[in-house]
């Protein structure tokens, strides 16, 4: 009966241990998703990293020069499914990014669809793209 106990408790525990990291991992807490902004730019970094892959886009601001935004996206496995492969985004490429932005106004944001030069849109990884009419025109 001991032994039951025991192992019950630490199934729970267990349980309760994991769901609590995978929603933290997975939380969207950070960014404001009721609002989309649109940012037109050039990449000057794509990260094909787990467990997610980022863009680096340099967006012009301005008499004040530009300002280089993160973008988060999903992981690159997720993102092989929609499109993406590691060498879809290079320096220099004009993109249009569709994201949610942080909450504590931060230039960083959580990806909703990528418009690339030749039209292309791209989703995050995990959800489909959004239909053309949805995206931002090409950069």
């Amino acid at each position: 009966m001991r032994t039951r106990t025991l192992l019950s408790a630490a199934a729970l525990a267990t349980a309760t241990f994991g769901a609590g990291l995978a929603q933290a991992h997975h939380s969207f807490a950070a960014f404001d998703r009721e609002r989309s902004v649109v940012l037109t730019g050039t990449v000057k970094e794509f990260q094909w990293t787990n467990p997610h892959a980022w863009i680096q886009v340099l967006v012009p601001e301005g008499e004040s020069g530009q300002k280089e935004w993160s973008i988060e996206c999903g992981s690159p496995n997720m993102m092989t499914r929609q499109g993406w492969k590691s060498r879809t985004l290079k320096p220099g490429d004009r993109i249009a990014l569709v994201m949610h932005p942080m909450l504590n106004g931060s230039p960083s944001g959580s990806l909703v669809s990528a418009t690339l030069a030749d039209g292309q849109v791209l989703g995050p990884g995990g959800v489909p793209a959004p239909k053309t009419g949805n995206a931002p025109p090409p950069p």
